[in-house]
């Protein structure tokens, strides 16, 4: 591609970035009578963000017979950016009519209708179960960006539309990135096979700095609407917090490491110390969250939205054998058992892509990739590890996942005119467990 286009998708794919092996990737063969799709696949983006128009453009470079058909978002400006940066990389993939062209609450009911095959769910991951549930009912493929829901009400809107989609042959493909990354599945891979024993903890990091929104009106009203959906991340309704919303991707390789093996509990801490104002919502900037899983098993987890701070980006296991480490700091993937070590040498590759690569494969083939589950779980993970550091309690896995705490306004009151009071921040020991 040319330099022009070359940049342009860099910026799209980039902004994803702040953002294998058993059972996440188990690609199941549909019936016999199921023939491959070979018809040109119209593709739908749902949310027209950075990392939404990343995916769009991931999915027309995955298949040579597909097109943009259909995109909504909450704004107009949103969609008309998104668009004119699609069309500069993909020119003849991406000539979305106008009538397809949907603005507000209702856009992805639009999208879901317009006669798309596959749907890119990318808004804010408070929308997403009331999304993922009704592209499961129309029985479109789905790529679904994590995380999966902020709440445990939502997670188990979540689970129950997982099912629903194995059942209906439809493929959910999920954004946790690092799981199509093939250093990891390599080392992730020989990590499941036992290659350092059994694990007895791992410890995973996400530490960045600070995320900050550019949207500032002369005369802010931090309880509209608008003000929270264009600086969501702020906001735990609709981020979950950046423990749910970004360093959700260590977690789910914390998971990766323990064979996806579900918690028994979580403890933990976190608080506000640096990102203060008003303006920048409720939510933390650093979490220390202890896992306690099977056979005493640990799993530790740090995270911050500080500048200024050390970074680090990472996850290290350890088991009877050695231990591993993915750091994707350094991109190193190395494995130590005795005086043996073992580091990853072979294939890079673009994760984002294989993504979407893998997906429209499968759709070609027939085939039908149930990643919904995991998805969910893993979502879940980083949810239960907010639970414990908001209140200071201890959380159950049962705890968490049947929590009646549902963050934010009912999806059927979703208005500009909406006020949305901002909740106060969490504070540990005196915020209860709902």
């Amino acid at each position: 591609m040319s330099n022009q286009k070359r940049r342009t998708f860099l910026k799209l794919s980039g902004m994803a970035v702040t953002a294998g092996a058993l059972p996440f990737n188990i690609i199941h063969a549909t019936p016999a009578y199921k023939k491959a799709n070979a018809d040109t696949l119209k593709v739908g983006l749902i949310g027209c963000g950075g990392r939404g128009s990343g995916a769009a453009s991931q999915a027309l470079s995955a298949d040579p017979n597909v097109v943009l058909h259909a995109m909504g978002d909450i704004f107009s400006d949103q969609l008309e950016k998104s668009l004119d940066n699609l069309k500069e990389i993909h020119a003849g993939k991406a000539n979305v009519s106008p009538e397809h062209q949907y603005v507000g609450f209702d856009a992805y009911k639009k999208v879901l209708a317009s006669g798309v095959d596959v749907v890119v769910l990318a808004t804010p991951p408070g929308f997403r179960p009331l999304h993922l549930e009704a592209a499961v009912e129309a029985g479109k493929h789905i790529f679904c960006e994590k995380p999966a829901a902020v709440d445990g009400p939502g997670i188990r809107k979540i689970l129950e539309a997982a099912k629903k989609a194995k059942e209906k042959n439809v493929s959910i493909v999920s954004g946790f990135c690092w799981r199509f990354h093939e250093p990891k599945r390599a080392t992730f891979g020989k990590i499941v096979d036992g290659a350092i024993g059994e694990v007895s903890a791992v410890y995973n990091t996400y530490n960045t700095g600070a995320t900050y929104r550019s949207w500032q009106p002369e005369n802010p009203q931090l309880a509209s609407a608008e003000w929270q959906l264009r600086n969501w991340p702020f906001f735990n309704w609709l981020s979950g917090d950046h423990i749910v919303e970004q360093a959700v991707h260590s977690i789910d390789m914390m998971s990766w490491a323990f064979g996806d093996k579900l918690p028994l509990s979580a403890t933990g801490t976190g608080g506000r110390q640096v990102r203060t104002e008003p303006k920048y919502g409720h939510i933390f900037d650093h979490f220390a969250i202890t896992y306690d899983y099977p056979n005493d098993a640990k799993g530790y987890h740090f995270s911050r939205q500080q500048a200024g701070c050390q970074g680090g980006y990472s996850a290290e296991a350890w088991g009877s054998k050695g231990r591993a480490i993915a750091d994707v700091s350094r991109n190193l993937h190395e494995i130590k058992t005795g005086k043996k070590v073992w580091t990853y040498k072979g294939q890079q590759n673009d994760m984002y892509q294989t993504e979407h690569n893998e997906l429209f494969a499968a759709i070609r083939k027939g085939n039908t990739i149930s990643q919904g589950e995991a998805l969910a779980h893993s979502s879940m993970l980083a949810i239960m590890g907010r639970m414990a550091a908001y209140t200071g309690k201890k959380i159950t896995w049962e705890d968490a996942l049947n929590s009646t705490e549902q963050l934010g306004p009912p999806s059927d009151t979703y208005s500009f005119d909406l006020s949305i009071p901002v909740a106060e921040v969490a504070m540990p020991g005196l915020t209860p467990f709902k």
